[in-house]
């Protein structure tokens, strides 16, 4: 039995869809949609569906099954731009607090998704607090919890990995909205109205200049499972490429594919001056010293084998037509 919050998410439902491929379905998956009409889910093979609250007074209770093999902890408030700071703190960091416990209690591994918002307005992207200065209250969140990990690590007898997610990019994001990923808006953009609009030059970028570092949804989802079956892993580490990419590269990648559009380059909005994240580049040697070596994926590859999905949740589309795009904070 294995456990995927957020499973009907972008990152959870690809690792329930991975499982499957391994010939799991002794799943439970948790998260706050409808099963039966969640897009996410129609194609997916799972023993149970949980309400997030059920699913945390299943927690309360030790009402879950007596064997699971990891729990893959990906459900989370997602939006950068949540101003209710109670609310995150209790989806961001109580409700990840108590999968934790229950996982610790229990030496389930778990792997948890972080992100890459806790650095914010640091020009350094490694794994220590003097490289922490979250932008927003989200990143906040996260480093909150965070660093809670980081107190009960030394004592920790079982898996207990939080993912540092880069900018995350792949099939089964059309849902996030105005949250989706660069790549997908730009695709969308081009593929209605063949054009896209992003930022002029900021923090010394030129137009379409600014970098982060944009990783395939498939190599996010081959690491998470990667450290729920090894042998027992602790830390808090990032995931991402360790090669950024501008704007503009993934713009162009997508009209040669597309065969089709234009880019137009529009003022960078004051509303953003000192809140916004012109470069990031995950810093690999935490990654790499684990002995994790696997290849990532190469920008203009990772969109290729996305595209496709991509114009097929077109009905279930963002339009992003009146307003540029320069890139959500990395989750």
């Amino acid at each position: 039995m294995y456990i995927v919050t957020g499973g009907a998410g972008f990152i959870g439902s690809n690792i329930v869809r991975a499982l499957n491929e391994r010939g799991v379905s002794d799943l439970i998956l948790v998260d706050r949609v409808n099963p039966e009409t969640s897009p996410n889910l129609t194609d997916l093979r799972f023993a149970q569906y949980l309400d997030r609250d059920a699913f945390r007074a299943a927690l309360a209770r030790a009402a879950l099954p007596d064997r699971v093999e990891a729990i893959f902890h990906q459900g989370a408030c997602t939006d950068t731009t949540e101003s209710n700071e109670q609310f995150l703190m209790d989806n961001n960091f109580a409700f990840s607090r108590e999968v934790l416990n229950y996982a610790l209690a229990r030496k389930i591994p778990l792997v948890y998704a972080s992100s890459a918002a806790v650095y914010g307005a640091s020009p350094a992207f490694e794994e220590h607090p003097n490289n922490e200065r979250p932008l927003n209250l989200y990143g906040q969140s996260k480093l909150a919890f965070d660093n809670h990990v980081r107190t009960i690590l030394d004592r920790a007898e079982s898996t207990v990995v939080g993912f540092r997610y880069f900018n995350v990019y792949g099939p089964r994001e059309s849902h996030k909205g105005r949250m989706s990923s660069m790549a997908y808006q730009i695709c969308r953009q081009i593929a209605e109205h063949g054009r896209v609009k992003l930022f002029e030059g900021t923090d010394g970028y030129a137009s379409g200049e600014q970098r982060r570092d944009f990783i395939f949804v498939g190599d996010v989802v081959e690491a998470n499972l990667s450290f729920a079956a090894g042998r027992p892993m602790k830390g808090i580490i990032n995931l991402g490429t360790g090669v950024s990419r501008s704007f503009n590269d993934v713009a162009h990648s997508v009209i040669k594919l597309l065969g089709k559009g234009k880019i137009e380059y529009v003022p960078f909005p004051s509303s953003l001056i000192g809140k916004y994240q012109s470069f990031t580049e995950a810093k690999l040697d935490a990654l790499r010293q684990t002995g994790y070596e696997c290849p990532f994926t190469k920008l203009e590859d990772g969109i290729a084998k996305s595209l496709g999905d991509w114009l097929r949740e077109g009905t279930r589309k963002v339009t992003q037509a009146s307003r540029p795009l320069g890139g959500s904070t990395p989750k």
